[in-house]
């Protein structure tokens, strides 16, 4: 019985220390002549569903909730977003080759379609995320129209 209780002190221990390690949960400054949303301008139904679903992990309009801020869920929910960025940022729309926003665009197209995003994990802790087929097909149509400007 000692050691279990040894063993759980040092655990607790061990969680409270881990709290130290700061994660930063600061967002870059949306620049306009960056940001897709002010290139394209989507109505306002789609630029809802941009931000309930997408914008957390692909923009730099990230709403940390209060879970991301203990240690070691926040180092996890660092790691998703910084992923979520590197394959493709709103708010850093220019920053990409064309050739990476349209790559982007077909990629996201169909992972909406096959419900894999958002992701199952994130709806699970975001259910305003859950898109709806109808939502689901809105922001379809709409990359695919964006993607039009691609092929001229």
């Amino acid at each position: 019985m000692k050691t279990a209780l040894k063993i759980l002190v040092g655990l607790i221990i061990l969680l409270v220390l881990i709290q130290l390690i700061p994660t930063d949960t600061t967002n870059p400054p949306v620049k306009k002549e960056q940001n897709f949303a002010d290139i394209y301008h989507p109505d306002g139904k789609v630029l809802n569903l941009l931000q309930r679903a997408c914008y957390d992990c692909h923009s730099f309009e990230t709403k940390y909730p209060s879970y991301a801020s203990w240690a070691p869920v926040s180092w996890s929910v660092r790691h998703h977003i910084n992923e979520g960025r590197e394959h493709g940022n709103f708010s850093a729309w220019t920053a990409m080759t064309p050739e990476g926003q349209q790559s982007f665009l077909e990629k996201s197209i169909e992972e909406i379609r096959e419900k894999e995003m958002p992701m199952p994990g994130y709806i699970a802790w975001h259910p305003e995320a859950n898109l709806t087929s109808a939502e689901r097909q809105v922001l379809i149509n709409y990359f695919e129209t964006v993607l039009k400007t691609y092929r001229k």
